[in-house]
């Protein structure tokens, strides 16, 4: 048998680029009354794209800030809602240089969907500032080339087995530890 391998390359597409960003925002909200307490604040309706620009993706998008507020010493309560837009830049971490071709698909991720840190009347006392916070995980996705070592005998069909799993009896099944493995999110 010989050991000279030769070498075929492939054309594919593959994850050519990463990045992930963290962003924290202050939003200035403009009630109707002004503010005596808050008693709430949630985001909701995000939308969002992302587009590659140069070394970096582009993820452009907004979201609805919803504050509930007193008024009035506190004898009456309003919602005050803002749309509020947003364009964070996040740069690619890693990039493959062997990319064939400019265009490439991208996808953006939110780790972590816009959401209220804390909501605070401002120093004048007539609005609210809402600190928020996000993270975006993007990928884009390329095509390249990959060398891939091809055996001039052809397919070996009698590799050594070390374990079937038809070999392990259901005894040995039972003593599996089910939390051996873990993902990198359980740390």
């Amino acid at each position: 048998m010989s050991q000279e391998f030769n070498y075929r390359e492939i054309i594919t597409k593959a994850v050519c680029g990463k990045g992930r960003k963290f962003s924290e925002a202050t939003h200035t909200i403009s009630p109707s009354h002004r503010p005596s307490s808050i008693l709430g604040c949630w985001i909701i309706n995000h939308k969002y794209s992302a587009e590659k620009k140069g070394d970096s993706v582009v993820v452009q998008g907004s979201y609805d800030i919803n504050v509930w507020f007193s008024y009035n010493k506190n004898t009456k309560t309003d919602v005050a809602t803002q749309t509020v837009t947003y364009s964070d830049a996040i740069p690619l971490s890693m990039q493959d240089e062997n990319v064939l071709s400019e265009e490439m698909d991208v996808i953006a991720r939110a780790v972590q969907q816009p959401n209220t840190l804390e909501a605070t009347i401002s120093e004048n006392g007539a609005n609210v500032d809402v600190q928020v916070e996000r993270e975006f995980l993007v990928e884009c996705i390329g095509e390249t080339k990959v060398a891939v070592a091809v055996n001039p005998d052809g397919l070996i069909e009698d590799f050594p087995v070390t374990a079937a799993a038809d070999d392990v009896s259901d005894e040995e099944y039972e003593r599996l530890d089910p939390n051996f493995l873990h993902s990198e999110f359980d740390k």
